[in-house]
């Protein structure tokens, strides 16, 4: 199936649609979930046009994780929590809901993370404002 340029992410990438924006560089884009399963829960995405990380090519694929691993840094340094619960979903099968491919970062664990379905309740922008400022001085010169 060809990528669908049209997804809300690849309209994200392009600057038609607003995000709360961490962290970006050449090949990754991270931004707060919109619809958090947890507090500071937020998102990776590659620039690459990839539906699911079998897509991504090799490079896209190291600079996700790489950027992952910034934000879960950040996001546990800056909440004070022990840990995050890192996942990405490939293919509508899994649970994918935006086809363009994502890594989430939710600090939380997996037990208290069934309490909260995915992609269901909408966070207030105050409340994703808030904690992004305390997410992004975390991330200042990785």
């Amino acid at each position: 199936m060809p990528y669908d340029n049209d997804n809300i992410f690849a309209m994200i990438l392009r600057g038609e649609l607003p995000c709360i924006k961490l962290y970006e560089d050449d090949h990754t884009l991270s931004f707060m979930d919109i619809m958090p399963q947890a507090d500071g829960h937020a998102l990776i995405i590659s620039k690459e046009p990839a539906e699911t990380l079998h897509d991504l090519s090799p490079e896209g694929a190291a600079a996700c994780i790489q950027t992952t691993q910034k934000i879960a840094r950040a996001i546990e340094a800056a909440l004070d929590v022990p840990g995050t619960l890192i996942m990405q979903l490939n293919g509508e099968g899994a649970g994918q809901t935006v086809p363009h491919v994502h890594f989430h970062v939710v600090p939380t664990s997996i037990g208290q993370l069934r309490s909260t379905p995915h992609a269901t309740n909408p966070a207030q922008q105050e409340t994703l404002e808030a904690l992004a400022a305390k997410i992004r001085p975390h991330l200042e010169g990785v």
